[in-house]
């Protein structure tokens, strides 16, 4: 292996030149091995990679340093930035609408979930009431948009692991949300729909009925694609016992989300710290429910991201059935032309597609915030990689990285 590498002038077949063997000292906080004297009577010593920063099996621009003892990783390290924006110092100087606009992109399949957090804080530090049909349209767009979230990873994972044919039956599915998101907000992916104190507009007339349609359709397709993730003998085989978190490690690490529920955490904030409509939904007898694994490997994770699909669905379902039993009314409250929020902190944490999404916001009376910090779920996800690689193959750890479902996006922020 060692031979061929030299060969390629430094690279590695599989990765090209983002797996350069590194000619100097490892980094800090990687374990090596001094040198030794194997069975054959050869020299041997740990060999350190560079996965990264370019790599083509990451949801964005992440780097990874291995430490490689022959195929076996022996330390790991995630090296996070390479798309950092300082999302925190650009809220600060915007007023709390222009916000809005910002805090949808760090984690761009989830456009909708991340403006929810913003609105909701500012709401409560205003004492604000939302009107009930827009607490209603909030649940089902955030909803709809989890569903898309979801869908974007059950097809790009198998991809990673070279099945190509679930993308595209995952992508199909997507564009029957996508429409109906795109028709209510304008925006595929930045929709910059919520607006303090409701959303911007109501939905158009017969939306609800198009919505239906939609999840109908979905809901029957399903299957097709569950059949080719679950009926797929080789990805079984890439992905069951590969890369296993334990419940004290994720907990310890604070991962959320999939991620953490495929450990065996049975932690879902729509339930236990409801917002929204939520308090009605995840009620006995009622839609919501939490889905959860006990494996804690690649192949739990997969599971819990697909299962949850259908959860999703059956709460958009009711959001639907609920709006349409509502008078016709606002969405929005009237505000003023400047904004200004009282003298006061809060913490305004919801449960986004990939974990906790939180946003801590400290007003000082202004019409900007005086402090406004993003806790965003992909960064825990990410970090706990370096508990999971040690002891894996190097053959396993695509099939892992892309297991954790994280948008690089909403690590960096």
């Amino acid at each position: 292996m060692l031979k061929s590498l030299h060969a390629a002038n430094g690279t590695c077949p599989a990765y090209g030149r983002m797996g350069r063997v590194s000619q100097s000292a490892p980094p800090t906080g990687l374990r090596t091995r001094d040198v030794s004297v194997g069975a054959s009577g050869l020299a041997t010593s740990d060999m350190v990679l560079n996965i990264g920063p370019q790599h083509p099996a990451t949801h964005g621009v992440l780097r990874v340093k291995v430490v490689l003892d022959g195929e076996r990783i022996v330390a790991a390290d995630p090296v996070i930035g390479y798309m950092h924006r300082g999302v925190d110092k650009l809220f600060e100087v915007r007023d709390y609408r222009q916000i809005i606009a910002l805090s949808n992109r760090h984690d761009w399949l989830s456009a909708f979930g991340n403006e929810l957090g913003v609105v909701l804080g500012v709401e409560e530090l205003l004492g604000m009431e939302v009107p009930i049909r827009a607490t209603w349209l909030r649940t089902l767009l955030a909803e709809l948009n989890r569903v898309l979230s979801h869908l974007m990873f059950l097809g790009s994972y198998p991809l990673e692991l070279g099945a190509i044919t679930p993308v595209f039956y995952a992508f199909r599915e997507r564009e029957e949300i996508q429409a109906v998101l795109e028709e209510a907000t304008g925006g595929r992916m930045h929709f910059i729909f919520n607006r303090v104190g409701g959303l911007r507009e109501d939905v158009p007339a017969g939306w609800l009925g198009r919505v239906t349609e939609a999840l109908g359709s979905v809901r029957r397709r399903l299957p097709e694609l569950t059949s080719l993730i679950e009926g797929n003998e080789i990805l079984l085989a890439r992905t069951r016992g590969v890369g296993v978190l334990s419940a004290a490690t994720a907990a310890a690490y604070g991962v959320s989300g999939p991620i953490a529920r495929a450990s065996g955490l049975d932690l879902d904030l729509r339930r236990d710290r409801p917002y929204l409509a939520y308090g009605e939904l995840f009620v006995p007898g009622g839609p919501g429910r939490v889905v959860t694994r006990t494996e804690g490997d690649c192949l739990a994770r997969l599971e819990v991201l697909l299962e949850q699909v259908s959860v999703s669905l059956d709460l958009a379902e009711t959001c639907v059935d609920r709006l349409r039993s509502l008078p016709a009314g606002p969405v929005n409250q009237r505000l003023p032309k400047v904004l200004k929020v009282p003298v006061g902190e809060v913490y305004a944490v919801t449960e986004n597609s990939l974990g906790f999404n939180g946003y801590v916001i400290v007003s000082r009376g202004d019409k900007t915030p005086w402090r406004c910090h993003l806790r965003s779920a992909s960064f825990s996800n990410v970090q706990v990689l370096s508990e999971i690689l040690p002891g894996c193959l190097l053959a396993d750890m695509v099939a892992i990285l892309g297991s954790m479902f994280f948008v690089v996006g909403d690590v960096d922020k």
